[in-house]
């Protein structure tokens, strides 16, 4: 069955043709392209799909696009404004070593980013319930939790420099 969608992606107001039994993961990487969203277990286990839907990170690989319709949806694609100007919370992993293979570093930054939007003023207990979700092979996490701790320093600069984001 082949259904009619309708939502904000990254911004931009999409209308897409969709097969009912798609997964949000499926529609955003096999179909749009948007490939910076991981599928690690395909299970909703290891986080790597992680995306904004109305400000709640959602595992894509669980979250059936048809439940998208009308709403809006965030990916790792749509944070940096440019390729040389990176969100707060990308430049922050980057700066922090929160990066190391890659691979789960979408879905850490979309879950922090969900979070800081939230809670900008986030404790380390509530950093860390945020990303328990999030599995890491590589960097043993405390790079991670130093990323986002830095990261709500840089968006409080921004706020500050422009008023709000």
């Amino acid at each position: 069955m082949i259904t009619q969608i309708s939502f904000s992606l990254n911004g931009d107001e999409i209308s897409y043709e969709i097969k009912a039994h798609w997964t949000l993961l499926h529609l955003l990487r096999e179909e749009m392209g948007l490939i910076g969203t991981k599928e690690g277990c395909g299970n909703g286990e290891c986080g790597a799909c992680t995306v904004i839907v109305d400000k709640l990170a959602v595992n894509s690989c669980l979250y059936l696009a048809i439940e998208i319709d009308g709403k809006t949806v965030e990916t790792i694609e749509g944070l940096a404004s440019t390729q040389e100007n990176l969100h707060p919370i990308q430049q922050s992993f980057v700066d922090n070593g929160g990066i190391q293979c890659g691979f789960c570093s979408p879905g850490m930054i979309m879950s922090s980013k969900a979070l800081l939007d939230e809670n900008p003023h986030a404790n380390q207990e509530e950093v860390k319930h945020a990303l328990a979700g999030n599995i890491c092979r590589c960097t043993g996490y405390i790079q991670i939790l130093d990323s986002v701790e830095a990261a709500k320093g840089l968006i409080a600069q921004g706020d500050a420099r422009t008023g709000g984001e």
